[in-house]
């Protein structure tokens, strides 16, 4: 059978998680209504769903414990593979489509996926009275990161799919006995040469972390929170002309401008909540991708990260954009292999036995690095549909870091900034809040026109 082992930081992820604190990641994406002339109903829906998730062969994956190396796992195609197991229809009462299905979305991303099975689920969410639909696709951490979810996912689209090519198969791991392949006494000084020179990046990475970590263990308080198991979601759409508006007008980049707004959003929340501001900024971690521009996403999690402070103690909005612009721009010019993302670094010089007994012990270590997760999710920039109903919109969401209350995701697309908030459902219960906080702070930033008002 076809095996491909695990790498390192897709198996930190895939035992980091408990049943209290899932570790997948998903999307909700919103579609207009079928054409009229095919004629097709959301049955028909749900079987495409099938068909094209199906014809993924990553999709078709599950994990499996492996004897060497010790610890370790590995993905193997699933002999008993049936799509239905994981393509399922829910259909909501219709009055307020796209709040009832934040609501289901946020139960169904409390419940773990299945870990005997491929790791990942599709619901089709039917009942708008305008016959637009929803699909909340989960996929767990191990299995991918953002760009590699995206190159997964897009396989249900009328566009990728009608292009499909088959993916290139993994290459399988040959057996081993425990005598084979071991190296003559000519080899032994070189290897362990590499060894010493492994730990010694492995001491350096380490290093590198310890001078991130707040040692005092003191996070934002409205940001911590032990892990209910419950999950709430909220969406929010910003112009991204008005985004890239302001970035011409002040410099820096786009995802500068979406930083400060954020940052700005949570001074409004805490305000609106009664809170007094936290006495010293919260930390966010902005994850990096380690894959080379222009490459085909390989399997599996290639991340870093950047810390960044939030300037939420901050009161002037373009005061705030220009913090963030300077604090981003130390940390594109150090790198992003120092600090918070030296522990993906860091997860890599680690033995698979580590990662495996070692979870229990590093999977509240998020809160000595960062407060709440802020990432981008880079989507294709063409028009997308399925079965021919156009993609209206797309809003990514992150799992939340063991001690947290808070990530955001945010994915542009078709001229809008789709932003997926998910939160610990018993920590913030007033994230609708949060998300209307948004747009007022890129209103600050930039105040609507009549154009804007009608976009």
């Amino acid at each position: 059978m076809t095996t491909e082992l695990l790498a390192p930081l897709d198996l930190a992820f895939w035992h980091l998680e408990s049943t209290a604190h899932p570790l997948h990641l998903g999307a909700l994406a919103h579609f207009g209504p079928l054409p009229a002339a095919p004629g097709e109903d959301p049955a028909d829906v749900l079987d495409l769903l099938a068909r094209r998730a199906a014809a993924v062969p990553r999709l078709r994956m599950r994990v499996r414990d492996v004897l060497l190396p010790v610890g370790g796992a590995a993905w193997s195609a699933d002999p008993d593979f049936d799509v239905r197991r994981h393509v399922r229809e829910v259909t909501l009462p219709g009055a307020d489509f796209p709040a009832e299905a934040a609501r289901l979305a946020a139960e169904l991303m409390e419940r773990p996926v299945e870990r005997g099975l491929p790791p990942w689920e599709m619901y089709l969410l039917s009942g708008a009275p305008d016959g637009s639909f929803a699909v909340l696709v989960k996929l767990h951490h191990a299995l991918a990161d953002g760009m590699r979810a995206v190159a997964i996912g897009a396989g249900i689209f009328d566009e990728i799919a009608a292009g499909h090519r088959p993916a290139r198969r993994p290459r399988p791991v040959p057996p081993r006995s425990l005598l084979s392949g071991l190296p003559g006494p000519g080899r032994l000084l070189g290897l362990a040469r590499d060894r010493l020179g492994d730990l010694g990046r492995a001491v350096e990475v380490g290093a590198s972390v310890v001078r991130a970590s707040r040692l005092d263990g003191r996070p934002t308080a409205a940001l911590a929170a032990h892990s209910s198991g419950t999950r709430r979601i909220a969406t929010a759409t910003l112009s991204l002309d008005r985004v890239h508006r302001v970035r011409r007008t002040t410099g820096g980049t786009a995802n500068d401008v979406l930083l400060a707004v954020v940052a700005g959003a949570l001074r409004r929340w805490f305000d609106e909540r009664g809170l007094p501001l936290p006495g010293a900024d919260p930390r966010a971690l902005v994850p990096v991708s380690r894959r080379r521009p222009g490459a085909p996403p390989g399997p599996g999690n290639s991340l870093s990260g950047y810390l960044l402070d939030l300037p939420v103690t901050e009161p002037d909005p373009a005061a705030r954009l220009a913090a963030v612009r300077r604090a981003m721009d130390r940390n594109k010019a150090a790198g992003p292999f120092r600090g918070a993302g030296a522990v993906a670094l860091l997860a890599d010089q680690l033995p698979p036995l580590a990662h495996r007994f070692g979870a229990p012990f590093a999977s509240g270590a998020a809160r000595l690095l960062f407060d709440l997760l802020v990432t981008q999710v880079p989507l294709p920039r063409s028009a997308l549909s399925l079965g021919g109903a156009p993609l209206r919109a797309l809003f990514p969401m992150a799992p939340l870091a063991r001690g947290q209350s808070l990530a955001v995701a945010m994915s542009p697309y078709d001229g809008r900034v789709h932003i997926g908030l998910v939160a610990d459902g018993a920590a913030v219960p007033d994230l609708d809040a949060l998300a209307t906080a948004l747009t007022a702070e890129l209103d600050l930033l930039d105040p609507p026109g009549d154009d804007d008002a009608r976009a």
